[in-house]
């Protein structure tokens, strides 16, 4: 072949191999359950509960068995996905908080790429609390302020027949939450296909969160059960159903193979549950011990996870914000710093050997910092701090304290743990943003407390998911009257 020629060749192979590459941006869906504990999956086989969708996708991809939440209740890890910061850095300490608009989000970066973005769900990060209402479009601390061109969301938690907000209009639905997001995120991702756009889409469930509510075919495997355990149980089933929703949507439409998929719970699961919820591990929702903290997660993106596998590498909703950076090619810019996560990219196609940077978790006065086999807890007790220390290999279930036995790992952990909760209380102080300072944020209140929700309680005191708190409210003011 002449010179010339194959110049010109090799110059259009190369402009094909490109468009190839851009056209493969891989798509992204992070998936996320409300309340569901680290034992509640058919593959760590759970006594009473089967959940074939989500085993079939561990099955086909990476399955964590050592994922951690970013807080050990719900709205600190939907701001930790976000920011790949510990949730104290961001303002959101506890539920109910809403996310500072200084915060650099994944939304904005996968919107900056070129991404379509979708939130479908609880969004929980706008300072109003109670059960799940409809966003309106004039609330400053929507899912559109923080990166999401389209979103069908709700406040908190929600259930069966559920009202919503569509971009700020109210939308009534009929049927399980679970199923109706995963309806709603799939045409979402249906018009994006056809527009050959890729999309990220967050699909946040209000399941299984109190109050429960299942279909009565649902609830039918649990017989033998408690009634609030088949409710319970019943919600399960429907997520799991809606998971398969989910997986056979992408498949249908031609995008499985090059769409990331990431699943996992916000939180532990909760107590006074026969079975119980946390498959063997010490304590739940709340608190710092493995039961509150560990959850499910799963990710399966069969372009670049081909072999499927079971991982212990000690990982969490911090790393979820720096993979996806790395996976769609985000600039390090877009991440606001201090980072506490890591990329977990490598983590795709083989076991990367000893986790390099400590997860750490900051919670109602509450340090504890993972490194490794080794976990560190501080506790605040009166005037003093007491200190536990678990080896994670040997004794998952946090039974034995070593704090006063291994006595240099201790050392050595109280000085990581000590550096991380300076480092996060500048944060909380707005040292990591340009102006040194927090910007004014909406108050940490119950939305029935919001005077833009008054006209609404004529008509929302009749549904049982607000019925019963509007009364309360109502008949307080009513008390206080001279």
């Amino acid at each position: 072949m002449p010179a010339m020629f194959k110049g010109i060749y090799l110059s259009m192979a190369f402009a094909v191999s490109t468009a190839g590459i851009l056209a493969a941006k891989p798509n992204v869906v992070l998936v996320m359950a409300d309340d569901q504990g680290w034992g509640q999956t058919g593959y760590r086989n759970h006594p009473a509960l089967k959940t074939p969708h989500l085993d079939a996708m561990a099955a086909n991809g990476l399955r964590f068995d050592r994922f951690y939440a970013g807080g050990p209740v719900c709205s600190p890890t939907r701001a930790t996905v976000l920011t790949g910061r510990t949730h104290d850095r961001t303002g959101v300490f506890d539920h109910g908080y809403a996310l500072r608009q200084q915060e650099k989000t994944l939304g904005q970066a996968m919107k900056n790429a070129g991404y379509a973005t979708g939130h479908f769900g609880k969004w929980h990060l706008n300072g109003l609390r109670g059960p799940g209402a409809p966003i309106f479009k004039e609330d400053t601390h929507h899912p559109g302020a923080f990166g999401f061109d389209e979103w069908l969301s709700v406040t908190n938690f929600f259930d069966r027949n559920p009202i919503m907000s569509h971009k700020g209009k109210i939308e009534e639905y009929a049927g399980d939450s679970s199923e109706i997001i995963v309806d709603e995120a799939l045409k979402f991702i249906r018009s994006k296909v056809n527009a050959q756009k890729p999309f990220f889409t967050v699909i946040w469930y209000g399941t299984p969160h109190d109050p429960w509510t299942a279909a009565d075919s649902d609830k039918k495997p649990f017989a033998k059960l408690s009634a609030k355990a088949q409710e319970h149980y019943g919600e399960l089933v429907a997520m799991d159903r809606s998971i398969g929703t989910l997986r056979r949507g992408l498949r249908e439409l031609g995008v499985a193979q090059n769409t990331l998929v990431w699943f996992t719970s916000d939180n532990g699961g909760l107590p006074r549950f026969d079975p119980p919820t946390t498959g063997g591990l010490r304590g739940f929702k709340g608190s710092m011990y493995e039961g509150g903290l560990r959850v499910p997660a799963i990710i399966e993106w069969p372009a670049e996870i081909s072999k499927a596998r079971i991982t212990n590498y000690p990982s969490g909703a911090v790393d979820i914000f720096p993979t996806l950076a790395e996976v769609v090619g985000l600039k390090k810019s877009t991440m606001l710093k201090p980072q506490d996560g890591l990329s977990l990219v490598k983590l795709f196609s083989r076991e990367i050997g000893s986790r390099k940077k400590p997860l750490p978790f900051r919670s109602r006065g509450r340090v504890a910092v993972i490194n490794n086999n080794y976990k560190l807890i501080s506790l605040p007790d009166g005037n003093k701090t007491q200190y536990e220390l678990y080896n994670l290999k040997n004794d998952e279930a946090e039974r034995n304290n070593l704090i006063e036995k291994e006595t240099k790992v201790a050392k050595r952990l109280q000085e990581k743990l000590k550096a991380i909760d300076a480092s996060v209380t500048a944060s909380v102080d707005g040292q990591d943003y340009p102006e040194k300072k927090v910007a004014p944020q909406p108050p940490r209140v119950f939305w029935w407390e919001s005077e833009v929700y008054r006209p609404y309680f004529s008509e929302w005191i009749k549904r049982p998911e607000y019925g019963p708190r509007l009364k309360r409210f109502l008949g307080s003011k009513e008390k206080k009257k001279p």
